[in-house]
């Protein structure tokens, strides 16, 4: 679990004294002793430009000369990347609409808050620090990528220097671990370790892409026999792009490594994205519904980020869904994300899917989705991904925390 370091310095932006000392004490009873207050748009700037300890701001978005939407495009414009809370007064519709344009700019936004704001609101927020801080670090530490091609894929299949790393998925109710999701790194010989964002594309769009999955399903099903051996049994999810889904073989290969492994193929889940779906549709239909008669679970990944998702749904012999962290993250604070996050759970109950909830970064999201009624969860707040060595000492290292976690009352 990420721990939940708060920001130690801050920046009130609003044009209401009365406001700006509110959320003053606000972040004095959590601690906070170093905040800063702007009296508006231009105050709030040109002290960003020159004060580089400041963490985080909290910004109105109603103010007069430079506003609060014009300060957002002001810090993407000059490099600025505190962490972001916006706080306003305005109808949850407005804020939703900043919520969508500041995650599209890349901005570190730790919540779009309603006024008035709550102690809890404002503390859940900022809890989410840790975590983006962590990606920012990471973003930074993996940038520049480095300049890939196909010749680079066709050397790492042979060299095995692609990786798997798993994230645990942990059962809300109960607190145990349930399964896992396999993620693709890539030991670089020059670059280190990789990140998807850097080659990822490269691959779907190769020839090598359904060499590169049936590489990640050898490399998982050799980890998932350990962990049974080990009397863990956990299932374990890879993903299958649109281009694999439409190789007519692959059905095959999949089937046959499986039965090679003495994995029982319902521990295998296989996840793909709607938009995946309507790549070759007859193809792709037809490797899912043989995939899904041999035993396979079937997760439909990002879900509610597709066009047309609930029709995909009726098309698709799907076992699970994967709520997008979209609808996640921040669930707990926005009405609109809790809506559409209840109506994704209700589909799934009323279709007897599993449901899988992605991007889980607070004790907030958990305790939502438990109370909805959410199967299992996924995310920073329970384990980053780790390499498949690490997950069994992690588990036994975590065990009581989560299962704590399970017990805790609503």
């Amino acid at each position: 679990m990420i721990s939940n370091r708060l920001p130690q310095h801050l920046l009130v932006i609003d044009d209401s004294e009365l406001q700006r000392q509110f959320m003053v004490e606000l972040c004095g009873d959590m601690g906070i002793d170093n905040v800063l207050q702007a009296v508006d748009g231009f105050d709030a700037v040109a002290q960003l430009k020159t004060n580089p300890l400041i963490e985080a701001v909290i910004l109105d978005l109603e103010m007069p000369g430079m506003d609060g939407v014009e300060v957002l495009h002001e810090l993407v414009r000059l490099g600025l990347d505190p962490a972001v809370i916006v706080a306003s007064a305005r109808e949850s519709v407005l804020l939703n609409v900043v919520e969508s344009m500041g995650k599209s700019l890349g901005l570190r936004l730790l919540g779009v808050l309603q006024k008035p704001v709550l102690y809890e609101q404002l503390a859940s927020s900022l809890s989410r620090f840790s975590v983006a801080q962590l990606r920012a670090e990471h973003s930074e530490a993996q940038a520049p990528g480095p300049q890939l091609n196909e010749q680079d894929i066709e050397r790492a299949l042979r060299e095995r220097e692609f990786v798997a790393y798993f994230q645990p998925k942990v059962g809300l109710r109960e607190g145990q671990l349930k399964g896992v999701e396999a993620l693709i790194r890539w030991q670089h010989p020059q670059h280190g370790l990789l990140a998807p964002v850097h080659f990822i594309e490269l691959v779907e769009r190769s020839r090598y892409i359904s060499e590169v999955t049936l590489q990640m399903l050898d490399m998982s099903l050799q980890y998932c026999r350990r962990w049974h051996d080990a009397g863990l049994p956990l299932s374990f999810s890879i993903n299958v792009s649109a281009r694999s889904l439409a190789d007519s073989k692959l059905a095959d290969k999949i089937i046959e490594r499986v039965a090679a492994s003495g994995i029982a193929p319902h521990h295998v889940i296989l996840e793909i994205t709607e938009s995946a779906i309507m790549v070759d549709l007859g193809t792709t239909l037809g490797t899912l519904a043989r995939l899904r008669l041999k035993g396979f679970g079937l997760s439909v990944d990002d879900y509610g980020t597709g066009f047309s998702c609930m029709l995909q749904l009726s098309r698709v012999p799907c076992s699970e869904l994967k709520v997008d962290r979209a609808f996640v993250n921040g669930a707990s604070q926005s009405l609109h994300l809790r809506i559409l996050l209840e109506s994704a759970l209700d589909i799934a109950r009323k279709l007897s899917l599993r449901v899988v909830a992605e991007g889980v970064e607070t004790r907030e999201d958990w305790m939502l989705l438990r109370s909805l009624g959410c199967g299992e969860a996924q995310g920073y707040f329970v384990a980053k991904p780790m390499p498949g060595d690490a997950l069994l000492p992690w588990w036994r290292a975590n065990r009581d925390r989560v299962q704590m976690l399970g017990a805790l009352a609503e």
